[in-house]
């Protein structure tokens, strides 16, 4: 069976193989993003999605495999902190832009195709689903695809392994408020539960801590994040052992969360926030979790 593989299309992806074919300059790349680019070219060139995942300690001397690279936005944080990254990309195109995009670098394999059709016989320090997992019912198998997924990305780990995960809340406070869910474009989709699932969705906390332990994770190994105003642009980040509180609020100007599509505003984001935070049920409407979940 053929897969329709997803990409921002012909214009956006030819146009950021042929940016860095040029090899840019960080100034060049500037340049274009402050020009106003489309929602993709700055989703996938902007050195703002590093955020998410700058801080975070990565062993030395580690081996990194992302699943689903998409055009390497996250690619160059990996490498820049000196693991040895195979990315896994289902698009040519997509693994033909980080090829290029980083052809310099000798600690990067870059792997076009379906990731269950490869041979692994390696297994790795780190595995990443940064914005994949919502995908696995289009591209997954079993009758449960986001769980096949989950168990699949578990099989890459070494033992004491961790297994990253960056995916949106379908209770998110920016749905409420009245953005459209990301990947369907409709108001309230994933608060009533994909209606007409498609074959994307995204979850719940409780429901992504399921999924995990279901795949044979142990809960007390579950790390929930919260990347704020979400994980795509995120310039803040709490976690359950240090939610936003009285004494250390989400900081001015974080809400309203970015969009690529119109939002309605039904309410200020920043002072519901407030009010979420202030009840402690703040993990229960952040807008995107990021996940560590180490493999015993």
């Amino acid at each position: 069976m053929n897969k329709k593989i997803y990409n921002d299309g012909d214009e956006v992806e030819n146009f950021m193989l042929s940016v860095y074919k040029d090899t840019p300059s960080s100034e060049e790349i500037n340049a274009i993003l402050e020009d106003k680019p489309s929602w993709p070219v700055k989703y996938h060139m902007s050195p703002e999605r590093h955020n998410l995942l700058s801080w975070y300690n990565f062993r030395e001397n580690s081996s990194l495999l992302e699943i689903g690279a998409g055009c390497g936005a996250i690619t160059g944080l990996f490498l820049d902190k000196g693991l040895d990254v195979t990315a896994v990309e289902l698009s040519k195109r997509r693994a033909d832009i980080i090829r290029t995009r980083f052809e310099k670098s000798k600690k990067l394999k870059v792997l076009d195709g379906d990731i269950n059709e490869k041979d692994f016989s390696q297994k790795f320090d780190y595995v990443t689903l940064i914005g994949v997992l919502e995908y696995a019912g289009k591209y997954g198998k079993g009758e449960n695809p986001f769980l096949e997924m989950i168990k699949d990305a578990k099989k890459y780990l070494k033992k004491g392994g961790v297994l990253i995960i960056a995916i949106e809340n379908r209770f998110g406070l920016k749905y409420w408020r009245g953005a459209p869910e990301d990947h369907t474009g409709k108001l309230f989709d994933s608060l009533e539960g994909y209606l007409d699932y498609q074959g994307i969705k995204t979850f719940g906390k409780n429901e992504l801590k399921n999924l995990l332990i279901n795949a044979g994770f142990k809960e007390n190994n579950v790390s929930f994040y919260f990347p704020i105003p979400d994980y795509k642009f995120c310039y803040e980040i709490f976690s359950d052992k240090y939610p936003p509180s009285g004494n250390h609020h989400i900081s001015n100007g974080m809400y309203p969360s970015p969009h690529p599509a119109n939002s309605y505003n039904l309410f200020v984001e920043e002072a519901v926030s407030k009010g979420v935070q202030d009840n402690n049920i703040f993990d229960i409407f952040a807008n995107s979790f990021l996940i560590f979940t180490k493999h015993d």
